[in-house]
């Protein structure tokens, strides 16, 4: 099927405008992104470190992963992040990206000093009798 445009086929208008509108709108989700993670560290990172008793109720840990094409070679890789879940004395509980590598060196049930900061922890001081 041909229009009046020198014998392209209709789809092709159509291409022309639809292909930048991707671009943009691709564009725009990969600069967001970028920008609400470094709003997110810096906020975390500048938020003052806080230390309460509380008491390490789970952990879990999840693994994102990702495929690249670079030349026909394509590259696997993952990262894994570590959270763990704190119980506090007045029974809230609010779970915490462990930056720290702490995850291996808690326990579910142990109780002590958490030091967090903003959606981090930081450190963990258990108590010498868990509960």
């Amino acid at each position: 099927m041909l229009n009046d445009n020198f014998g392209e086929p209709m789809g092709f208008d159509l291409m022309i405008t639809i292909i930048p509108i991707i671009i943009v709108i691709g564009f725009v989700i990969v600069i967001g992104t970028i920008v609400f993670r470094s709003v997110r560290y810096v906020k975390n990172a500048t938020s003052p470190k806080e230390s309460t008793f509380a008491r390490v109720v789970s952990k879990r840990l999840d693994v994102q992963q990702s495929s690249h094409n670079h030349d026909g070679q394509i590259s696997h890789s993952s990262h894994t992040y570590y959270y763990i879940t704190l119980e506090f004395v007045d029974g809230q509980r609010q779970e915490f990206l462990d930056v720290k590598n702490l995850y291996g060196l808690v326990v579910e049930g142990d109780t002590g000093y958490a030091a967090t900061q903003g959606e981090w922890i930081v450190a963990f001081e258990r108590n010498s009798v868990s509960s």
